[in-house]
């Protein structure tokens, strides 16, 4: 691996850690204090507490981040925010290593990020239903200040993607060094952790200050699996052969990466501030892919005279699983100006350039189309995915003479240029050999490498303009309003708004309202692309090899493809804020989010001869193996109707200080319309894919320089399907809770020592039982961890 030795020396030499000596473990701060707790998200300009934003908004502290056991954040967010799901989706191409998180059930790229509030760029990954967005793994946790999520329709304020929703992650600002380091395993006995991370800050001139972060992380593998039938069956039959057992590996990936990121800002006189802030990550990581049975892999292990003497059994007598690697690399540098031109008028210039690249490889494989000539190992190609942003905003405090606090106008233009490069592989990656003609599989198989036809580089250019007020009515009322036009190179424009309010009914109660309209545009990645994949049915346990043409594709047309054009949405919520001066403070807001032309794959369609042959004309790579296609469209309609209920409490209990609180979300999606609707397998596993109910509970005890935190996370029942290339099986599987606890002893005010364990109980969801032809004992569709109990040391130090 690229960088294992030099970091793990690394993390050898510097063997302490820090999270600060008396850290939370809750999601927000507790009682009043997390209600009056600033924030930035969703309001530009004013400074608003929690209780007195006009639009839900949840406080995670850079503490609460730091105690989750996982070095990515999305994990961090899933065990502390319930309407925010995360999937680990093993064996399952890209998506093992960017894994799709959802904001209220929404699609991952329906939900914008945005680092000190500038939009973050999209990984390069086409995910499941073809989504494109942010891969947040590549954000050190350990250098954020705090995650501000505003649970509500965003658009007209920022434009394409805030459709559930807005997280804004703060990056850390404060002086002094710290360090941590962390150890933990499964109670399994496999899936080591190793983690270290370093920051240091510096006040720089009068006013400034410069951060610097490093984060490593080095991840075993993990294994819930168990024989395949069909490898007990072949071993049976084949007694001098030694079948490995398992053949494939149901399981997280072995995975490392190092992160990085630097935030400052120095001081240009009394009025202008010049900043710079940024991330670079990457990272390495390798899994498996489904076992090729030699008696039932017939378009691998064939005999043809085009090969005389040759067959795939000399090379892999007992099948093979193709090795499935990803290297990645990702970095952002945002830098602006900003400042005053008078009291009343601010500004801020910045220009923002972020990457991705993935790179694809498969090893223990072959391009059975090749014969003898095909190699084991291939570099498949890569995805990279560029934007570009210059941003212009204003801030205006209108003074009318006429209200008690000034009308607060934000105004701005943004340009924005996305592009999508597609990468050929290797030339056998993907090439159709000699043995293509008598049925041999073509392409590195498992994951057939980008060929010279799908390579390329697309884009798109879109130009917006905002403006965004607040008017406090009176000292108890205030209204939002807020209007986006925004113009893209490739469908056209769109025009959006929001109108929101907060009304103070008593002194420690506020009611709570928006209406909004939103939308997210198509990619260039996924209006122009093309992909070739493969699948395993689990009843027959064969392989098949299906293509995604892009739209304009005249195959995906003939079969009804349209040009892409945006998914839009209109968000209503109403609630309620309250607090007292006992510690007690709680939210309550209900929501519906209607979602038309929503972004999906298409059915897939049967390939016959003729259209094979088209394709192989074309270049589609895999194409004479082709069973099926499909393309991205714009499909279907959904609602989404849901309830947040956010509530904390701190009190001194007996000698120490107890901090509880709890958080529900209930939420359910209905397909309203479009082809899902006349689809009813389908439209259920889109319903029902992921829990409706979910819940954390947790709670803290300070006593002298001992914390001691209990934790859990319920999760309601939810459906999956078999995987089947036809047929559909489903399964529910019911309600599981999980509990964590930990202790946090500081030794003294600059070193810490935490021992915990998530999953206290080894907790297990119901096995999989019409996936478990594939070997794997629990669905890898789960909305949560299927490892088991995992214990964990962390060392701290801070000064």
């Amino acid at each position: 691996m690229r960088f294992r030795t030099s970091t793990a020396l690394v993390a050898l030499a510097l063997t302490t850690a820090a999270l600060p000596a008396g850290a939370q473990q809750g999601g927000v701060t507790a009682g009043q204090e997390a209600l009056e707790e600033i924030i930035v998200t969703g309001t530009r300009g004013t400074q608003r507490t929690l209780y007195e934003t006009l639009s839900p908004v949840d406080v995670i502290s850079g503490d609460t981040i730091d105690s989750t056991v996982s070095s990515e954040l999305v994990d961090s967010l899933a065990q502390t925010i319930p309407s925010f799901n995360v999937q680990r989706l093993p064996a399952n191409d890209g998506l093992a290593f960017v894994r799709p998180a959802r904001l209220r059930g929404l699609s991952p790229d329906q939900t914008l990020v945005l680092v000190n509030g500038k939009r973050r760029h999209r990984s390069a990954l086409l995910g499941s239903r073809g989504s494109q967005g942010p891969d947040l793994a590549q954000i050190p946790s350990f250098a954020i200040k705090r995650i501000e999520v505003l649970r509500d329709g965003a658009a007209a304020q920022y434009g394409s993607d805030a459709i559930a929703g807005v997280i804004n992650i703060i990056l850390d600002d404060q002086p002094g060094y710290r360090f941590f380091t962390q150890a933990s395993q499964y109670y399994e006995g496999d899936g080591e952790n190793y983690q270290f991370g370093a920051q240091g800050g510096w006040e720089i001139g009068n006013g400034g200050f410069l951060t610097a972060t490093a984060e490593w992380s080095d991840q075993n593998a993990t294994s819930r699996t168990r024989q395949r039938p069909d490898a007990i069956a072949f071993q049976a039959a084949n007694p001098n052969l030694s079948v490995p057992n398992p053949v494939q590996r149901w399981g997280q990936p072995d995975l490392e990466t190092v992160r990085l990121a630097v935030n400052g800002e120095l001081p240009l006189g009394e009025s202008v501030q010049a900043y710079l802030f940024g991330t670079y990550g990457e990272g390495d990581g390798w899994t498996d892919f489904n076992w090729r049975n030699p008696d039932s892999t017939s378009n691998v292990y064939k005999t043809t005279p085009i090969f005389p003497g040759w067959d795939a059994r000399s090379l892999y007598p007992t099948g093979f699983t193709p090795r499935f690697g990803q290297e990645d690399q990702d970095y952002s540098i945002v830098g602006g100006v900003r400042g005053d031109v008078t009291d009343d008028l601010t500004w801020d210039l910045s220009g923002s350039y972020g990457r991705n690249r993935i790179d694809y490889k498969m090893r223990e494989t072959i391009n059975a189309s090749l014969g003898p000539d095909s190699p084991t190992s291939f570099d498949d190609g890569s995805l990279i995915q560029e934007e570009f942003n210059l941003n212009l905003d204003f801030v205006y405090s209108l003074h009318t003479g006429l209200l008690e606090a000034p009308v607060n106008v934000a105004f701005g233009g943004e340009r924005r240029e996305e592009t999508y490069k597609i990468v050929a592989g290797d030339e056998a990656s993907w090439v159709v050999g000699p043995g293509a003609s008598a049925g041999l599989a073509t392409g590195s198989n498992g994951f057939p490498g980008y060929g010279d036809a799908q390579a390329g580089s697309f884009d798109q250019e879109s130009y917006a303009g905002y403006v965004d007020v607040e008017v406090p009515v009176t000292d108890i009322w205030t209204i939002g309003l807020a209007g986006r036009y925004e113009d893209f190179s490739e469908f056209g424009s769109t025009t959006d708004g929001k109108i929101s309010t907060r009304v103070e009914v008593l002194p420690n109660l506020a009611l709570r309202g928006s209406a909004s309209t939103g939308f997210r545009a198509p990619t260039p990645g996924q209006a122009y692309s093309t992909r070739t994949s493969q699948g395993l049915d689990t009843v027959t346990l064969n392989t098949f090899t299906s293509g995604r043409l892009e739209p304009s594709n005249p195959v995906a047309q003939y079969f009804g493809a349209k040009p892409l054009k945006p998914e839009e949405s209109v968000n209503l919520s109403a609630g309620l804020a309250f607090q007292t001066d006992t510690g007690f403070s709680a939210t309550v807001d209900v929501y519906q989010i209607k979602v038309t032309d929503r972004f999906s794959q298409s059915s897939s369609f049967t390939v016959t001869d003729t259209i094979r042959q088209q394709l192989i004309a074309q270049g589609v790579p895999g194409a004479n193996t082709f069973t099926s296609v499909s393309f991205f469209t714009n499909d279907f309609d959904t609602r989404t109707r849901g309830i947040d209920i956010v509530g904390s409490y701190a009190t001194d209990a007996g000698p120490g200080h107890l901090t509880l609180s709890a958080a529900y979300n209930y939420n359910k999606t209905e397909v309203t319309g479009g082809s899902l609707a006349s689809n009813p397998t389908q439209a259920l596993l889109f319903e029902e894919g992921l829990p409706q109910h979910n819940a954390t509970l947790s709670a803290d005890y300070r006593l002298g320089p001992v914390n001691l935190m209990a934790r859990l996370r319920y999760y309601g029942e939810w459906t999956d399907s078999s995987g089947n290339a036809t047929g559909d099986i489903f399964q529910t599987f019911g309600a599981e809770s999980f509990v964590d606890m930990a202790v946090t002893w500081d030794i003294t005010d600059a070193f810490s020592l935490r021992v915990g364990a998530e999953n206290v109980f080894d907790n297990y969801p119901g096995e999989a039982t019409y996936q478990s032809n594939r070997g794997l004992i629990y669905s890898r569709n789960a909305p949560y961890d299927t490892d088991g109990g995992q214990y964990y040391v962390r060392l701290d130090v801070r000064y």
